[in-house]
Order: C-alpha cells, then sequence, then structure tokens
C-alpha cells in the first residue's frame, strides 16, 4: 500500500510541475486535464502525507523516549502519534478503494406509491419532498419529468433528475421499498397503517454509457395530463418511448416543447437500461454480497418511518434515528454518511 500511495504522490508532484508549464498552461484543454487529475488526486495525497508526518512522530518521540528525563512525556506523545498514524493509514486504504465509475453522475430518480393506496401516495409525496429538500441543502438542481398526483395531494409515481456534483455518490444507497407506519388522518379508531413505496435511484446515462438502436424505439406523442391550462389540453407535446427488446417504456411529460420532452425520455430511457445492465452485473456477485448496502436491489424492505415512535430505522445496517421530522425535512446525511461507511468497510474486508 505504502508504494501505491508513494507513487500516487509522485505523479500529484509531477503534475504539479506539469500545472507551470508553457505547454499546459497556455493549453486550455490540457490545464483542464491536468486540473481535473490533481483534483482527484488531492484527497489521497493530503491523507498519505498525514500518514507520514504521524510517521514521523513516532520516530521523533522514540528517540526522545531513550532521555530518561523526557521518556514518560515522549511516551504520551509516542501514543498520541500512533493513534493518529492508524487513523490516516485506515483512511488511505479507504480512498485507494476502486471508485464506481457512476459516482460522479447526476441521477434519476424514481418514486412509486406501493401497498397503502393513499396513504402510500401520500408518503410517496413526503420522499419527493424529502430528496428536494436535501438536493436544496446540497446546492444540486432539481427537474421534475413526470407526475402523476392524487385528489388528496399524493403521488402514484414521480419521477425526477437531480444534478450536482456526486449526486450518485450520496443518493445510490436509497433505492429499494421505504415503509411508513403512522396513523392516518382518516382513521377514527386510531389503528396504526403501514404502507409501502419504492423509490429506484439510477446514475443519469451519457450517449456512450449505453447505446440504443433506434429501430428498436417505439415513439409516440401525447397530450399532456394534469396541471397547466389551455397548453396541457390542446398540445401533444407529451413523449412515450418503449424500447421494443426489453418492453421499458418511458413518459416524459414536465416541458413543453416535444423536443425537450423527447431528448430527457431518451435520457431515461438510456439510465434504466444502464441500470438493469447493472443489476445483472451486481446479481453475479450477490452470492459473494450478502448485504444489500449498495446493490440498488429494490425488492426488499430497506427503511422503517415510524411516526408513533419518532424514529426512522434503516434496516441494512441496524440504524436508529430518533428525528423523524428532520429526516422528511431533508436532514439524511447521518443515514447516507453511514451507509457509505458501510458500503466501504464491506470493500475493505473484500480486499482483505
Amino acid at each position: 500500500m505504502i508504494e501505491k500511495l508513494q507513487a500516487i504522490a509522485d505523479k500529484f508532484s509531477a503534475l504539479e510541475a506539469d500545472m507551470a508549464t508553457p505547454d499546459v498552461y497556455n493549453d486550455t484543454a490540457a490545464l483542464t486535464k491536468v486540473s481535473k487529475e490533481l483534483k482527484e488526486l488531492t484527497p489521497v495525497v493530503e491523507a498519505y502525507r498525514s500518514y507520514l508526518a504521524a510517521k514521523t512522530a513516532v520516530e521523533d518521540a522514540e528517540a526522545l523516549m531513550a532521555d530518561e528525563e523526557f521518556r514518560d512525556m515522549a511516551k504520551d506523545e509516542r501514543e498520541a502519534a500512533l493513534t493518529q498514524m492508524e487513523e490516516w493509514e485506515n483512511r488511505c486504504k479507504v480512498l485507494l478503494l476502486p471508485s464506481d465509475p457512476n459516482d460522479s453522475k447526476n441521477v434519476i430518480v424514481e418514486i412509486r406509491g406501493g401497498a397503502g393506496g393513499e396513504e402510500a401516495a401520500l408518503f410517496a409525496h413526503s420522499l419527493y419532498r424529502m430528496y428536494s429538500m436535501y438536493a436544496e441543502a446540497k446546492r444540486w438542481k432539481v427537474e421534475l419529468t413526470n407526475l402523476n398526483e392524487t385528489e388528496l395531494g399524493g403521488v402514484k409515481e414521480c419521477e425526477f433528475v437531480i444534478e450536482g456534483d456526486g449526486a450518485y455518490s450520496k443518493l445510490k444507497f436509497e433505492s429499494g421499498v421505504h415503509r411508513v407506519q403512522r396513523v392516518p388522518d382518516t382513521e377514527a379508531s386510531g389503528r396504526i397503517h403501514t404502507s409501502t413505496v419504492t423509490v429506484a435511484v439510477m446514475p443519469e446515462a451519457e450517449d456512450v454509457d449505453f447505446e440504443i438502436n433506434p429501430a428498436d424505439l417505439k415513439i409516440e406523442t401525447q397530450r399532456s395530463s394534469g396541471a397547466g391550462g389551455q397548453h396541457v389540453n390542446k398540445t401533444e407535446s407529451a413523449i412515450r418511448i418503449t424500447h421494443m427488446p426489453t418492453g421499458v417504456v418511458v413518459y416524459c411529460q414536465d416541458e413543453r416543447s416535444q423536443l425537450k420532452n423527447k431528448d430527457r425520455a431518451m435520457k431515461i430511457l438510456r439510465s434504466r437500461l444502464l441500470e438493469a445492465e447493472i443489476e445483472r452485473q451486481n446479481s453475479a456477485i450477490a452470492a459473494e454480497r450478502r448485504s444489500q448496502v449498495g446493490t440498488g436491489s429494490r425488492n426488499e424492505r430497506i427503511r422503517t418511518y415510524n411516526f408513533p415512535q419518532g424514529r426512522v430505522t434503516d434496516h441494512r445496517i441496524g440504524l436508529t434515528l430518533h428525528k423523524i421530522e428532520a429526516v422528511l425535512n431533508g436532514d439524511i446525511d447521518e443515514l447516507i454518511d453511514a451507509l457509505r461507511a458501510a458500503a466501504q468497510a464491506e470493500q475493505l474486508a473484500a480486499e482483505i
């Protein structure tokens, strides 16, 4: 590991030197490329340098321990430096883990009400609001592409794109069945109802990720449904695309322009097909990965939101938070960070 870290540090120094050369400094494309590489390597190099500094502190303290007058003080310093050295070593191990090539991408999120009728639809709306508020706090852009609402303000299904640096790396663990337990407003006896909502998170695919044969597509134009006034009633701007080999159907009605809806629908279709391929690859190694963290599996309950107890429990990692209102207002960093840490721990264990 140390040899690998040193090689990365040497490459980082070489790139820094390249930045100052006229060939790179005066070439926009080359400068952008070098800057991107430096940005990617910076966390690893900083952690490695901190590890080396702690290692030097350990060696200095051990040398000082030879002097009886300073032995006790040096021993304490050595213990503290050893602790820091171990922490930075573990940090380096995590940073050297293979990264998910999709982590830097935007995401497409699909939310659908499951078992529970109107109560499930109302909670689906709550989850849409939760992810929107989380994205807003991160200064990410949210673009709603399809929304099918109920008369009481619930959501039968909705689809939206979140654009932001590292959006997929943060939200990819949200795929799965979310369960809510609460007393509906219409429940006179105060009985707790259990409902489910399905969330799917996909990396937004680019043209180079998944090539689609135009001959495999059936493209239809339709009138948009829902709120929108005269435009909705008179203009066939909504687009429905069917990928005939797989039967995957995409519907997009958010934009007033038919061309924009078609472009967005194609991106969503490409992302769904890419996700299917990722899931196929994941299934091949499912036996070796008993934990569902990071697999994007949709067929099991991943989290419970219990309103009477004010708690949110993520069943994959056994984490319970007693702050349900804060979570539903977009404060989900603690959940996401714990899931990412669990995924990294699993990767580390697989590397050993």
